[in-house]
């Protein structure tokens, strides 16, 4: 137990610090797939994609921490809620960049 919350901790740690440096610093070059010639907005999307970075980093970092916590009957439900979260997030994540490329880049690939 103590060497999986560790690692959900170290984890949840690094990809704050991702979003850190995308969100505050403006390092769009770690954005996945992160193309300049195609992005309207770079500001707009380091915002939006170092936020929600940030809640993974927190959403990890809290499973790391339940982690921690004396054994119970049922406390893998977390790690359920966990990878919902993770889910959806990466879904948004997908979906709203697409809010930040250029016009004539955007209807050309519909």
């Amino acid at each position: 137990m103590t060497e999986h919350a560790l690692s959900a901790i170290g984890a949840g740690i690094f990809v704050g610090i991702l979003g850190v440096l995308i969100k505050y610093v403006g390092v769009v070059d770690l954005i996945a797939g992160y193309d300049p010639e195609k992005v309207a907005d770079e500001e707009g999307l380091a915002d939006f994609i170092g936020t929600n970075a940030l809640y993974v980093a927190v959403l990890t970092v809290c499973v790391g921490v339940l982690e921690l916590q004396p054994s119970t009957v049922d406390n893998e439900w977390y790690w359920i809620v966990f990878v919902l979260a993770i889910v959806v997030i990466a879904v948004r994540m997908i979906r709203g960049a697409r809010r930040y490329e250029s016009t004539s880049e955007r209807n050309n690939t519909n």
